[in-house]
């Protein structure tokens, strides 16, 4: 199953393509790239509505426009935790005052978001969460808590907060989702988290009494479970199929280097090494059966485990190939630069979160026995 060559579409792949090679500037910050692809209305083609300064796309073209931003070589996006997670929970659950404050700052590439869910007791479980947003006046909420393993908050303007508003209520009952502005001094305190590869994109955050406006819950209060049961179901299909352009092209630096090496004579490396190109090539037919499909409750937690423990396995391959060279650092060591980290070692250590973040395996697994398969729910435990 592959894209025919429908004329609008490769027009469309020729316009993204030329404007990419154009416009990328190595030494462009991420939030000025962020301005700079929004101006151009590159942000929200996926969005089921338009308006807000994005341009429409098909679903076709919005897979192209992915890949060609991948191919490109462009810069991690700083604003994707906004675009593709926020905006489309807001198109289907926020108010119409909602979507005209926040969605075309957004599709600028003005404000850029993080995600407030996981907490230190409440991970993969979130339905745990304590964090808690109690109503200070008629018009606003006090937010207090604290949430962990939250990308990118350290460049953030705003973060959606799954916080509990009922206290009396167990588990998923009682939660709101609120929309929090993170310039508060005093009551929000970012802390980045140093990863195994010397890098923070994580952070935790803390927020005591932070200010919360009531217009900006969505949903309405109480109905949190809910609209973050359906954001959790916007990020698949697009966003897999440009995920798989950059594992083809770590793959493919990964084959050079075993052709270099010699390690490529080793029948059991060429055993690997097949096997996951055959396996990469599965997970895109995978990602395109479900492209833009919403009635399997599955889909979502099948990719995940396809690509979680299968880019594991590509970091241990690049070690594998690099032999007694995969140890060594690329730089001498220097007080200014004291953890360096090529990009096969950094694939393979950053790589063991795959199978952790954005719901561990043994969370996904659970969601198909229970959703799909009708098995019976897992044992819980007595309530902390």
């Amino acid at each position: 199953m592959e894209f025919g060559p429908n004329p609008e579409d490769q027009a469309f792949r020729t316009e993204a393509r030329a404007w990419l090679r154009t416009r990328l500037a190595p030494d462009t910050g991420r939030r000025a790239w962020e301005r700079t692809l929004g101006a151009a209305g590159w942000i929200g083609l996926g969005w089921p509505e338009d308006g807000y300064g994005n341009r429409r796309a098909t679903l076709t073209q919005q897979v192209v426009w992915a890949e060609e931003y991948a191919r490109s070589g462009a810069p991690p996006r700083s604003g994707h935790i906004g675009e593709n997670l926020l905006a489309p929970t807001l198109i289907a659950h926020g108010t119409p005052e909602q979507k005209s404050r926040f969605l075309p700052p957004i599709a600028r590439g003005d404000e850029l978001w993080c995600q407030g869910y996981s907490e230190p007791g409440a991970g993969s479980d979130l339905a745990g969460v304590r964090t808690a947003a109690v109503r200070d006046t008629p018009g606003t909420y006090r937010v207090s808590g604290q949430k962990i393993w939250t990308s990118l908050a350290h460049q953030a303007d705003w973060c959606f907060v799954l916080a509990r508003t009922d206290p009396a209520a167990r588990r998923h009952h009682g939660l709101t989702f609120l929309l929090v502005p993170m310039d508060q001094p005093g009551r929000i305190e970012v802390r980045p988290i140093r990863q195994l590869t010397g890098t923070s994109e994580f952070n935790e955050v803390f927020f005591d009494g932070a200010t919360a406006r009531a217009e900006h819950v969505v949903g309405g209060e109480g109905a949190g479970w809910r609209v973050a049961m359906s954001l959790l179901g916007f990020e698949r299909g697009v966003s897999t199929l440009a995920q798989q352009i950059g594992f083809a092209r770590e793959l493919g630096g990964i084959v050079r280097t075993a052709v270099a090496t010699g390690a490529a004579d080793d029948p059991v490396v060429r055993d690997r090494l097949v096997a996951q190109w055959a396996e990469l090539r599965a997970m895109r037919w995978n990602a395109l059966r479900t492209l833009g499909g919403t009635a399997d409750a599955g889909a979502p937690s099948v990719a995940k485990l396809l690509w979680g423990r299968w880019h594991q396995r590509l970091g241990e391959l690049a070690m594998l190939v690099r032999g007694a060279a995969g140890a060594a650092a690329p730089a001498d060591w220097t007080p200014g630069s004291p953890y360096e980290l090529d990009a096969d070692q950094h694939l393979f250590l950053f790589g063991r979160a795959d199978t952790i973040y954005g719901g561990s395996d043994e969370i996904q697994r659970t969601i198909i026995a229970e959703r799909v398969l009708g098995l019976p729910k897992e044992p819980r435990g007595p309530a902390a």
